[in-house]
C-alpha cells in the first residue's frame, strides 16, 4: 500500500512545473552553445516564464490521457495526437510526423529514417507528466514513459533517456537523496547503452573528486563520436547538476546549464527534479517570481489553446485528478490522504520489478494494436518496412501477429490477408482457436501466425498488406495495415 500525503504531493507537483520553467527560461537563451558557459542568471525580462516545446508537450499528453481515458491509452493514442495537436515538424518530430502519415506506428515511426535524431533529446525532456502520474511507482511511470519516447526515438538512446529520468522523477516524490534517485534509475536501462556508461562516469569523476568542469570535458569526450545535442551527453550535464550542486538549487541548475548545448532542457529536468524532491520550498523565492505560475506555449496547435492548463496550478490540479484512475487501471494499492506518508517498500518494490528487457522492445520493427476486448495483436516484422531499391522490390517479409485473448472465454478467429497489386503471399486464409487468458483445459491465451509476403517487383511508395480477422466472439470484422515503404 502506498499512502501520500495530499498537499505534500500536489506542492511537490506544483514545484515539478515551476521548476520546468525555471530551468527553461534560464537556459533557452543558451541553447545550442557548445562553449563551457559562465551563466549567473537570468537573461530574459522578469514577470513571465519562456515558451518551452518541454513542457508543451506533456500538456498535450495529459489531454491525451483525459479524451482517451486511461484504460484506452497507448503509443497509438500519442500518435494520433501528434499529428493533431503538435506543430513543430523540427529534427526527429518532423521525421515521426511523416513516417506516421505515412502509416508506420511506433516504435517504427521513430525507427525508420532516424538514425541522426533517435538518440537525441527529444524523449527524456518531457518525462515529468509520467512521473507525476505513478509517484513512487516506478516501473508504471516507465510503462508510459515508453510509449511516449518510442513515437518519435523508436528504440534507441532517446528511449532509454527517458527511461532514466522518468525512473529519477517517479521515485523522487518519495526519495529525497540524489545519489539513490541516479542509482536507482540505472537499475532500469540497459548497462552497455551510452546514456548509462556516461552517468556512471559522471559519478566516478564525482566520487575522485574531479572539478565539475573538468568532469564536464570529459563527458564532451566520451560522446563524441554521438556529438552534441543527444541525449547522453546532455543527461551527462544533468547529473553534473544534480551532484556538483550537493542541494543548492540555483547552484545545480547553474552548473547544468553552464556545461552548454541543449540548455533549456538540461536546466529544466534539474529544476523540476529538485522541485519534487523538495517542493516549492526548495525553489529561491527570487526565481519563482521571476517566473511567475503562468505557462506559455510554442508549438501546440493554435486550434486548442483553450484545451489545456494555462498555470502551474491548474496544469497541478488536472494531474492530480488523473492520478487515482491511473494508479486503479494499473492495480496499485493507492491512496492520496490527508494524513502522513505511509509506504509499504515491499509492495513498492512488487510494483517496481521491471528491467530494461521488459520495456525496450528487442526488434524495433514491432508494434501494437489494441482492441481492448476481447483481443490484442502484435505485429513483428523480420525487417524494415522500407524496401530496397537494390532489391527490385523482389523482397520477403515475414510477418508474425501475436493474438491475445482478454476476454473470460475462448473463440475462434478467422484471417484473410489483402495484398496490394501483384504481391502474393505463402497463405491467404488461416484459423485459430484462441483460449483462455490463462492456460486453462489444454488451451492458450496467446497465439501467434505467420505469413510471408512477396512484392515481386511491384513496388509503390506505399504499400500495405491487411490482415482481416473476424471472429463469432467480435460483432465486427478487424482489418489490421502492416506499412511497406517503397
Amino acid at each position: 500500500m502506498i499512502k501520500l500525503n495530499k498537499q505534500v504531493y500536489l506542492d511537490k507537483l506544483r514545484a515539478c512545473w515551476i521548476g520546468k520553467n525555471v530551468g527553461g527560461t534560464l537556459g533557452a537563451p543558451f541553447e545550442g552553445w557548445r562553449k563551457f558557459l559562465a551563466v549567473t542568471g537570468f537573461s530574459t525580462p522578469s514577470g513571465e516564464p519562456l515558451p518551452n516545446d518541454d513542457l508543451d508537450l506533456q500538456l498535450v499528453w495529459l489531454c491525451a490521457l483525459e479524451k482517451a481515458g486511461v484504460k484506452n491509452f497507448d503509443a497509438n493514442v500519442l500518435a494520433e495526437f501528434w499529428l493533431d495537436w503538435i506543430a513543430p515538424h523540427w529534427n526527429e518530430y518532423g521525421i515521426a510526423k511523416t513516417n506516421l502519415s505515412l502509416g508506420l506506428l511506433p516504435p517504427m515511426s521513430g525507427e525508420v529514417d532516424n538514425e541522426k535524431w533517435k538518440t537525441s533529446n527529444g524523449a527524456w525532456i518531457r518525462s515529468e507528466i509520467w512521473a507525476a502520474i505513478a509517484p513512487g511507482v516506478v516501473d508504471v511511470a516507465i510503462k508510459y514513459a515508453v510509449m511516449d519516447a518510442m513515437v518519435d526515438h523508436g528504440i534507441a538512446e532517446g528511449t532509454i533517456a527517458e527511461i532514466f529520468t522518468c525512473a529519477m522523477q517517479s521515485l523522487a516524490y518519495i526519495e529525497s537523496d540524489v545519489r539513490v534517485l541516479i542509482e536507482s534509475a540505472l537499475n532500469k536501462i540497459p548497462t552497455q547503452s551510452m546514456v548509462a556508461k556516461t552517468v556512471r562516469k559522471v559519478m566516478e569523476l564525482y566520487d575522485k573528486g574531479v572539478d565539475y568542469e573538468q568532469t564536464r570535458s570529459e563527458i564532451v569526450e566520451l560522446n563524441k563520436e554521438l556529438g552534441w545535442f543527444q541525449a547522453p551527453i546532455n543527461l551527462g550535464f544533468v547529473i553534473i547538476g544534480l551532484l556538483y550542486g550537493n542541494g543548492d538549487y540555483k547552484k545545480s541548475v547553474l552548473y547544468a546549464v553552464n556545461c552548454g548545448d541543449d540548455t533549456d532542457c538540461t536546466a529544466g529536468t534539474v529544476a523540476s527534479t529538485l522541485g519534487i524532491i523538495g517542493g516549492t520550498a526548495a525553489i529561491p523565492d527570487d526565481w519563482k517570481a521571476f517566473v511567475g505560475d503562468k505557462i506559455l506555449t510554442v508549438s501546440i496547435n493554435g486550434n486548442y489553446q483553450y484545451e489545456y492548463p494555462r498555470t502551474c496550478t491548474a496544469l497541478t490540479e488536472r494531474v492530480a485528478k488523473i492520478l487515482p484512475e491511473v494508479m486503479r487501471e494499473n492495480h496499485v494499492d493507492f491512496e492520496l490522504t490527508d494524513g502522513e506518508n505511509e509506504i509499504d517498500f515491499e509492495s513498492v518494490k512488487n510494483y517496481n520489478r521491471l528491467t530494461s528487457a521488459d520495456v525496450i522492445y528487442k526488434n524495433p520493427y514491432t508494434f501494437e494494436y489494441n482492441f481492448f476486448r476481447p483481443l490484442k495483436i502484435e505485429v513483428s516484422l523480420d525487417g524494415s518496412p522500407k524496401l530496397s531499391e537494390k532489391d527490385n522490390g523482389n523482397l520477403e517479409r515475414k510477418i508474425t501477429f501475436t493474438f491475445k485473448n482478454v476476454s473470460q472465454q475462448p473463440f475462434k478467429l478467422f484471417f484473410k490477408v489483402i495484398l496490394p497489386d501483384g504481391w502474393t503471399c505463402d497463405t491467404y486464409q488461416k484459423t485459430m482457436t484462441l483460449g483462455y487468458p490463462q492456460y486453462i483445459h489444454g488451451l492458450y491465451g496467446v497465439k501467434s501466425a505467420e505469413f510471408k509476403v512477396n512484392a515481386n517487383g511491384n513496388v509503390a511508395d506505399v504499400n500495405r498488406v491487411c490482415l482481416q480477422v473476424t471472429s463469432s466472439a467480435i460483432p465486427y470484422p478487424i482489418v489490421v495495415p502492416v506499412t511497406f515503404l517503397g
